[in-house]
């Protein structure tokens, strides 16, 4: 399950506090400085330039200018404030919304099991039913031929009308013998009446089952969606909000700058003495490129595969790097590859985190759960001290609980992974993370 705020940090991004405009305010107005000084070394300055030199603002301006940096400063710091609890927010909601979509998943493949039970025991209890119905008719025909050979005359009668010994002996015989059967056709009718019901009771049962899975599938579904719609709206503001604290952040930069440039400016144009313009400096040669440096090898290379399970676990790779570029579907594709996501991606044709890494190893010819969660618990885990390509490595809310993992990705050596990331996103190789790092497992063992 793809979803949310895997590799981000809350408040990154931000704007910066007070202390941080006042230095970069002061830096600023150092190169504007410079800059001027500078331009006007290179024209000359003659008494009509220095008579014109720029009019040095009053240290009133100054001090009233300060005070407005101040309070944008104060008014970012606020904002700043607000921007980590709406991000604390947002990431909150994605990840309900990933383990919510996850529970869905489950729901769902259980609701599909309950389904196939209901529809086999379903036949079972019209085959039962038809068996009974066979019974009863060799009950009919016995009946009947009991009726036109004399076989349902009291026993008594048969055996006195006997006109000797053997005929009796014949007959007593053959009354026993109808006996028996007449008592195997009954108990097979019984036997038959049984097990339909029997296997009608497991229809209703299993049809029950899936239906009530279906309404909880759904009803998880609308948690998921409601989750998920609320994460979505929250990033927008906070994308929104962050564009205003720069817009705020970038006006307080440039008014303290042009206000200290340009009293820098005016203090050292009215210092120079009018002087013909010295030649310009030749400009210095420049540095030869530093050599390039040997490539460093990585520091977590992974430990190669044994030959029994190197073939699986890169064909899952390849087929996952075959999709790169697919658009992250929440909800979407599986087995069969890409697919239609759930709302809020209704239209999208794609992968979720779990929906990719289930194709890929089901073009491995290894099948895996659906979702993230059962993913982890079915399969055999890695230590991350031996992750190798081809592994599932997973992250969640609390690195220690299996039940809050949100997210899964294939892990492709060198400290990368390939993923489905979220919404907005496609699929991607990516550098390995570890915060919310909860573990991994090796389908292909």
């Amino acid at each position: 399950m793809g979803t949310g705020t895997r590799n981000s940090t809350a408040g990154a991004g931000t704007g910066a506090p007070s202390g941080a405009v006042e230095r970069t305010g002061g830096r600023a107005a150092s190169r504007v400085a410079g800059t001027l000084l500078v331009a006007a070394l290179a024209v000359g300055l003659t008494p009509d330039v220095a008579g014109a030199a720029p009019r040095r603002p009053t240290d009133s301006q100054i001090s009233q200018a300060q005070s407005r940096a101040d309070a944008v400063a104060d008014r970012i710091g606020e904002l700043n404030q607000q921007l980590t609890a709406a991000q604390a927010q947002a990431e909150a909601a994605h990840a309900t919304s990933a383990l919510a979509l996850d529970e869905f998943q489950a729901t769902q493949e259980a609701f599909e099991a309950a389904q196939a039970h209901a529809q086999a025991s379903a036949e079972a209890a019209a085959k039962a039913a038809e068996e009974v119905t066979v019974a009863r008719d060799d009950v009919v025909a016995f009946a009947r031929r009991s009726f036109m050979e004399g076989t349902t005359n009291p026993g008594a009668t048969a055996l006195l009308t006997a006109g000797d010994i053997g005929q009796l002996v014949e007959r007593a015989a053959l009354l026993e013998a109808a006996g028996t059967h007449r008592a195997d056709v009954l108990g097979e009718v019984r036997d038959a009446e049984q097990t339909a019901r029997r296997a009608d009771v497991v229809a209703r049962t299993a049809v029950v089952e899936a239906e009530e899975l279906k309404t909880q599938a759904a009803a998880t579904l609308e948690v998921a969606t409601t989750a998920e719609i609320s994460a979505r709206a929250l990033k927008a503001s906070l994308v929104a909000q962050r564009v205003e604290v720069q817009a705020q952040l970038d006006a307080a930069q440039t008014e303290l700058r042009d206000l200290v440039g340009a009293r820098a400016a005016a203090e050292r144009a009215a210092a120079v003495a009018p002087r013909p313009a010295p030649a310009p400096a030749p400009a210095p040669a420049p540095r030869p490129a530093p050599a390039p440096s040997a490539p460093q090898p990585p520091a977590d290379r992974p430990v190669p595969p044994s030959a029994g399970d190197a073939s699986a676990a890169q064909r899952a790779i390849d087929a996952a790097m075959a999709y790169r570029g697919t658009p992250y579907a929440w909800g979407g594709g599986g087995t069969r590859g890409p697919g239609p996501g759930q709302d809020p991606d209704l239209g999208i044709v794609g992968f979720d985190c779990s929906g990719l890494t289930q194709y890929a190893y089901a073009r491995a010819g290894i099948s895996i759960p659906r979702n993230s969660r059962a993913q982890y618990a079915a399969l055999p885990k890695v230590s991350s001290d031996d992750l190798r390509a081809g592994d599932l490595v997973f992250w969640g809310t609390d690195p220690s609980n299996p039940n809050a993992i949100t997210h899964v990705a294939i892990y492709l050596g060198d400290g990368t992974v390939i993923q489905a990331p979220e919404s907005g996103d496609v699929v991607k190789v990516s550098p390995m993370w570890w915060r919310g790092y909860t573990g991994a497992v090796r389908p292909s063992a």
